[in-house]
């Protein structure tokens, strides 16, 4: 039996030939530890994180890359914005959206003094930004909010919500995780202070890659989350104060950055809108195929455009998790049941404490996978039918 992957949104498979082919070559070739020495190998690592460096910079519109800090997921790079810039007493705002990448570390430090307004968003996901204007304090420091919910695929309204942000001063901190690499992000036109990246899903890089763009000055707020070694400045024994040094400890992951940059690269080449054409009518296709089958209940907007491609279900009298399961085991399908790490948004949408079963299509998915997938639901829809008369 085929497996048919339809869990994207957890991390993109399979992934492009040329990230597993950089990620080979780095491993064979060079090995060395970038800025750690002087010899052949260690430079050729060096230019290899440079050049995945001013790959995202040129893919995102940032003029410096040295802007860009490499985290190991999204989550790092919102924990760091979070941690490093907030302080006791200032107050931040978020939607009903988040996943729990935003929240939790939120809800950690509303127990330390900060505090934070959710912003309720409709049954659908959708959030009025004019809801974020009201909401705004005079202790307001910042705005987290991500770009499409991992649950319904909504699109947030990041435009009018930067502009918000940035006429009331505030940094406007957005998590990109589902967004980087399937929607055209534009830092300057979105008015973006923070952007938050994972590299293994929709830029097709490989797990324990990411990063953090942080707009000029920000640098003189945001506390490092770790400090250690850099390879610079190793005469003093203080954190260097310069980016990205002063948030790069450690040694880094080359083999992924490796991958992350050929990764990157695949969706240059292929067109980001080309991918996101081809992930829209897979989901228009499977959206429009449920509404013949009775018994299935879908979340989100109708509209493939106001979307990402990810789409959650139900199927009436059945679990989540046995959906999920029996899709698996009886025809290879791929998917994840339960809450997605996002409990807040699946209140939202009415689905806590079940949740829901989640597809997430990618560009290498096709139609004759969503159309055996139909078949699938429909058979399990008819047979719980059967089995409860």
């Amino acid at each position: 039996m085929n497996v048919i992957y339809f869990d994207n949104a957890a991390t993109s498979w399979p992934k492009p030939e040329a990230t597993c082919a950089a990620m080979d070559r780095y491993s064979r070739n060079y090995g060395g530890s970038p800025g750690r020495s002087g010899h052949s190998m260690s430079i050729e690592a060096g230019r290899i994180v440079s050049d995945t460096r001013e790959t995202l910079a040129a893919f995102f519109g940032i003029g410096d890359p040295f802007r860009i800090v490499f985290t190991k997921n999204a989550t790092e790079a919102l924990n760091l914005s979070m941690n490093g810039l907030l302080v006791p007493g200032d107050h931040v705002i978020t939607s009903s959206m988040e996943h729990n990448s935003v929240m939790r570390p939120l809800r950690g430090l509303e127990t330390k003094g900060i505090e934070l307004s959710v912003i309720d968003c409709s049954e659908t996901g959708e959030l009025e930004p004019r809801r974020i204007a009201a909401a705004v304090k005079k202790n307001t420091r910042a705005v987290f909010l991500t770009h499409a919910s991992n649950v319904t695929g909504t699109i947030m309204p990041v435009q009018e919500a930067g502009k918000i942000a940035r006429e009331h001063g505030l940094v406007f901190a957005l998590d990109a995780a589902q967004t980087a690499g399937a929607l055209p992000i534009d830092i300057e036109e979105m008015n973006v202070d923070l952007l938050a990246l994972t590299g293994h899903k929709s830029l097709f890089g490989p797990q324990g890659t990411g990063g953090l763009y942080m707009r000029e000055g920000l640098e003189q707020r945001i506390l490092p989350l770790t400090t250690g070694g850099t390879g610079s400045r190793s005469e003093f024994e203080l954190q260097p104060d310069f980016m990205p040094d002063k948030y790069e400890s450690g040694t880094m992951n080359t083999v992924g950055l490796a991958g992350l940059g050929a990764g990157v690269k695949y969706v240059v080449s292929e067109g980001l809108e080309s991918i996101r054409g081809r992930e829209s009518m897979l989901t228009g296709l499977f959206l429009d195929g449920l509404k013949s089958i009775r018994g299935v209940c879908t979340y989100g907007p109708s509209d493939v455009s106001g979307r990402i491609p990810v789409v959650s279900f139900n199927v009436d009298g059945m679990a989540p998790s046995e959906v999920s399961l029996i899709l698996d085991e009886r025809f290879g399908i791929m998917s994840r049941p339960g809450l997605h790490c996002a409990p807040a948004a699946h209140k939202t949408i009415g689905t806590f404490p079940g949740g829901t079963v989640r597809f997430s299509f990618g560009v290498f998915n096709t139609e004759k996978e969503i159309e055996y997938a139909l078949g699938a639901l429909a058979q399990l829809s008819s047979r719980k039918r059967r089995d409860r008369r």
